[in-house]
């Protein structure tokens, strides 16, 4: 009989255990090496921000009229736990003034109440960049192609790239106003939700699933006949860039973003193997207008968001990036009670070789059990006779190793291999060495 814990994770909370942790970090870890070789540096935001620096997303979105967590603080400050990170990027970047163009990566939790499903936590991670500073059509694709490479650096190859641009904001404007007659003119054949987002922002009822909504969206008018000779230019060279580079898109004119401060370019990278309801893995865009909102100068911005927990559902629906192998090499089986393995483990962390061991004291059996479990590559087993000797019995634990790209180690067969040898205590170190590259 299980009995349940007084106290659980919150609703659209958990916890995340190794080696599932391990496979998180690497994901970072990853993302940094792709976005540091092009210049960008880690900016480190914190989770609380004043309520104003999100109000300023727009009050026609939900993450800022339902899903933020926010309070009054002790000190009579109302504050909310970020929903997301390009304000808190552009708050810093307003308050500290760095020079431009300034090229930033994040990686970090974000709030939302919303409700949770497969995918979709009310405490998510994402990694990201923004630009600031630079209004350059060849930055667009620099920073869609970074998005690209990361994919392939996982090993995904089942991602499709929607492409789109929203124009000038003029342009957007003159958009905006052809929409809304539109479905002002169809009010009948629009879903309730819909003509409820219709009073709030035209362009959000594009994103609508809802089948009822289909017909009348794509029967609406097209971004692209409202573009000026920039806009088109722009969205030309954009598209120029990414033909240059080699990287597949699809232009879809229903691409939009909801909040007035977007322009040009906006693109989402989609899942192959995911539902078509939730299979966005990420995406971004070009914004004039929230460094302003903010108290800064006149600012042009670009950058994306991309959804870590997604992006994992589609590795495993593709056999890709597994979590990383222990990095434990060596387990250290002692019988004599426990003195000689912690000094060899310390010897051996010290010298940068994994090692772990058992406690309490175990049996040999026992201890065994454990070195197997470890994935470590060797035991290093120390009785009453090699202890009285002077000596130690290196044991492999694995009968084929090799090592990942990123120097980890994989086991592609447990099978014990029964060779082990008997060697002087004074000559183990270097021994492992050897034995381990």
């Amino acid at each position: 009989m299980s009995l349940v814990p007084e106290f659980q994770t919150s609703p659209g909370m958990r916890d995340i255990l190794p080696p599932e942790s391990a496979r998180w970090r690497r994901f970072v870890e990853v993302f940094a090496q792709v976005t540091e070789g092009a210049g960008y540096g880690q900016v480190i935001s914190p989770l609380l921000e004043d309520l104003g620096v999100f109000q300023r997303i727009g009050d026609a979105t939900d993450v800022v009229t339902k899903e933020m967590y926010d309070f009054v603080d002790k000190g009579g400050r109302h504050i909310a736990l970020r929903p997301e990170l390009t304000a808190s990027v552009c708050r810093a970047f307003v308050q500290h003034r760095p020079a431009t163009p300034w090229k930033v990566w994040y990686a970090g939790s974000q709030f939302r109440y919303e409700k949770p499903q497969r995918g979709r936590y009310r405490q998510f991670d994402q990694v990201g960049i923004e630009v600031l500073g630079a209004d350059d059509p060849y930055l667009d694709v620099e920073i869609i192609a970074l998005g690209w490479e990361f994919f392939r650096a996982l090993g995904l190859r089942q991602v499709t790239l929607l492409l789109n641009s929203l124009g000038e904001p003029a342009d957007r404007a003159a958009y905006v106003q052809a929409l809304q007659a539109h479905f002002d003119a169809n009010l009948d054949a629009l879903s309730e939700e819909s003509r409820v987002t219709l009073q709030k922002n035209p362009l959000r009822v594009l994103d609508s699933k809802r089948p009822q909504d289909a017909p009348l969206i794509a029967a609406a008018p097209k971004i692209a006949d409202f573009y000026s000779d920039a806009a088109a230019a722009h969205f030309a060279a954009v598209q120029a860039g990414l033909g240059a580079l080699g990287i597949p898109f699809t232009v879809e004119s229903k691409l939009v973003r909801g909040l007035d401060y977007y322009r040009h370019t906006t693109f989402e990278y989609q899942g192959g193997t995911l539902e078509s309801a939730q299979n966005a893995l990420g995406g971004g865009g070009r914004y004039d207008g929230l460094v302003e909102s903010l108290g800064g100068p006149s600012t042009p911005g670009i950058g994306f968001a991309l959804g870590l927990d997604r992006t994992l559902i589609a590795c495993d629906d593709e056999g890709v990036f597994p979590a990383p192998a222990a990095k434990v090499d060596v387990f250290v089986v002692d019988t004599t009670g426990g003195l000689q393995a912690l000094q060899i483990t310390a010897a051996l962390r010290e010298l940068g070789i994994g090692a772990d061991r058992a406690f309490e004291n175990r049996s040999m059996k026992s201890q065994m059990k454990g070195a197997d479990r470890s994935g470590a590559s060797f035991a290093v087993i120390v009785g009453s006779n090699e202890l009285d000797a002077g000596t130690v019995v290196v044991r492999p634990l694995r009968a084929e190793r090799s090592h990942n790209a990123d120097g980890t180690l994989r086991i592609t067969d447990d099978t014990r291999d029964s060779t082990q040898v008997t060697i002087p205590r004074t000559d183990l170190l270097q021994y492992l060495q050897k034995a381990l590259t």
